[in-house]
């Protein structure tokens, strides 16, 4: 039996990539509890560090990692730096020679999360832990499964067998900027993992033992006070749970005080009441702890709430200071713009507070501008109005109602020369149908399903999001129950039809993509999340959102390429097809602009929070 570490830290990338100071901190930081004698217990020859590797050296160590090992062997895989998604959504490990080619991901110079998955998947170790503190992090646990070789003894000092990933992020979120605790310089999750080890305070059933649930759980319950857009997730299988990966000091009148002081603390949401206070200097006193001592753990455990205040106090004063430099003016400029978003990234804020310190400074500009303009018909209501006799309306539950766009029959030329997978560019003809004119919003999918799986929650009008092929195509069976009318998903030949709108541009508005931010939410104007549908432009047929906020299921099965395509607008599923990955299109708040061209194609086969989907219903149904 063997307990074997790999600590891989990236800080330093190529241009296009922001720099990670805290990464290798992270893992030197990581690696003095680990080979503690009285924490993690590793022998200092099986801790293994590297810090801002190539491509090639990541990718032999994580080999060596998990090849030939015991089914007994504890083995720890740790990876601080950059999280990268290409067009596809497929997640890769950044290091230092990771590069970009015109803001797209050149996959060969990162690792691909499958890899590790793979040499993960093929290990006979059965006590395995995975902790990434990266952005999209939580994408990793997808398609992972435990080797079972047969009966094994479990060690006790070991706990369960399996495996039990632990994650800074969703498979959405990002999760640096170069977000760093003040303090330590270490960043955020890894700072309050190693805290928990350390202090012993993640000991939460005080057995002298820290199970990684327990650790995830004091990190995570850290994080969410010191930066609340970040989302801490845990994945364990089998018994991956139980499997313990240091010890803490039992019965230890200093370990009860610190622990003592987060309940109280906790209780009183980042603040300790005058009677919290007396308590805890008579818990002091009765435990024996010194006044110095006892301030330091107070001070400790206060701290990610007072630097979420700080942060908070920081962005509310820069606003102000930019405001009063004249600076900031209303509208606010596509350069400002995108510096508030990545300022935004950099602190963490949650949204609501983001929006409230917002409203409170720019509201007045928004409303001393638009008093500033003349009176004017709005162009969108005089768009509409044109498309009033086309527009079929269902109502759902209490208000909520269902807007459905007539698109005419038609021909048009599918595809385009700028990728493989949109080829060959071929004729297709289609007749008459229904198609919505939003996105399902989350109002709608409730009132239809009676839940809501959505990350962002903050608009009842956003798109639901969050949601499998198979749970839309639910949608559309209840809601076709309901309303008595055909209602399914779009064939992809229909999609790119309705998104055209009469066009062959590489978008519905034209070549330049310097425009996208007019018709759609991106990656630089998102804000990383999810908007209320039909706030940006609608195409020449009146659809808001068919481009960018969330990507859309369609009905057919992946194809590599169009060879073969049926060219009458149904749907392609057939024996070819890969059933298990369906087709997404019209890209989403995370895509950068070429992935929300009318023509790209995208597939996946599970649920993301970009994923969502727009209904369509037949003419004569």
């Amino acid at each position: 039996m063997a307990k074997v570490a790999l600590l891989i830290g990236v800080s330093e990338y190529q241009p296009g990539l922001n720099p990670l100071p805290g990464s290798v901190l992270d893992v030197d930081a990581l690696r003095e509890v680990l080979v503690h004698s009285e924490m993690g217990g590793f022998a200092e020859t099986n801790v293994i560090v590297l810090k801002n590797p190539q491509r090639q050296e990541m990718e032999d160590r994580i080999y060596h990692l998990f090849a030939n090992r015991s089914r007994d062997d504890l083995l720890l895989f740790y990876f601080s730096g950059h999280g990268v998604r290409d067009d596809r959504g497929q997640l890769y490990l950044a290091n230092c020679n990771t590069r970009k080619d015109n803001g797209q991901l050149v996959d060969s110079t990162a690792v691909a999360a499958t890899y590790l998955q793979n040499k993960i998947n093929s290990s006979k170790s059965q006590r395995q832990v995975i902790i990434l503190d990266c952005c999209f992090s939580g994408a990793i646990a997808q398609g992972m499964t435990i080797k079972d070789d047969g009966v094994v003894d479990v060690n006790a000092y070991l706990g369960g067998k399996g495996r039990a990933i632990l994650t800074s992020s969703t498979a959405t979120e990002y999760s640096f900027g170069s977000d760093t605790t003040e303090e330590t310089g270490l960043s955020v999750y890894t700072r309050y993992l190693i805290e928990g080890i350390k202090t012993g305070a993640a000991d939460t059933d005080n057995d002298g033992y820290i199970g990684v649930d327990e650790l995830h759980e004091y990190a995570a319950r850290c994080v969410k006070e010191a930066a609340p857009a970040m989302t801490p997730k845990f994945y364990p299988m089998e018994e991956g749970y139980k499997i313990i990966l240091a010890k803490s000091p039992k019965d230890d009148p200093v370990l009860k005080y610190r622990k003592e002081v987060h309940r109280k603390v906790e209780q009183g949401k980042g603040k300790l009441s005058s009677f919290a206070e007396r308590l805890l200097v008579n818990k002091q006193n009765e435990w024996g702890i010194s006044a110095e001592i006892a301030k330091q753990i107070r001070d400790e455990v206060l701290q990610p709430y007072r630097e979420y205040e700080r942060k908070l106090a920081e962005y509310e004063l820069a606003l102000r200071d930019s405001v009063t430099a004249g600076e900031i003016q209303y509208p606010l400029s596509p350069s400002i713009e995108e510096d508030l978003q990545e300022y935004r990234q950099h602190l963490k804020l949650k949204e609501t507070d983001i929006i409230a310190i917002e409203n409170k400074i720019l509201l007045p500009l928004k409303i001393q501008y638009e008093k500033s303009l003349e009176p004017e018909e709005d162009s969108f209501e005089q768009y509409e109005e044109s498309f009033n006799h086309q527009i079929l309306t269902e109502t759902l539950h209490d208000g909520i109602t269902l807007e459905m766009i007539k698109i005419p029959a038609g021909s048009y030329l599918m595809g385009s020369d700028e990728d493989d997978s949109e080829k060959p560019q071929h004729q297709v003809n289609l007749q008459e149908f229904y198609v919505g004119k939003y996105p399902v919003t989350q109002e709608q999918y409730q009132a239809i399903m009676g839940t809501n799986p959505s990350k962002f929650k903050d608009n009842p009008k956003n798109p639901v999001e969050c949601v499998s092929w198979d749970d839309a195509q639910e949608f559309c069976q209840k809601l076709s129950e309901k309303t008595g009318r055909k209602y399914r998903l779009s064939s992809e030949a229909e999609w790119e039809y309705a998104c055209r709108a009469g066009t062959q541009t590489r978008y519905y508005f034209g070549d330049d993509e310097k425009q996208l931010g007019e018709y759609a939410w991106y990656s630089e104007n998102s804000r990383t999340k999810t908007h209320p549908v039909g706030q940006k432009k609608p195409n020449n047929w009146g659809l808001f959102d068919m481009s960018g906020n969330v990507w859309e299921w369609c009905e057919d099965g992946w194809h590599n390429n169009y060879q073969n395509a049926p060219t009458d607008g149904s749907s392609w599923n057939d024996n070819h097809s890969q059933t298990k990955l369906r087709v997404l299109r019209g890209g989403s708040w995370v895509n950068y602009p070429r992935s929300c061209r009318s023509a790209l194609r995208n597939y996946i086969g599970y649920r993301f929070g970009d994923l969502g989907f727009r209904v369509v219903s037949p003419q004569d149904s």
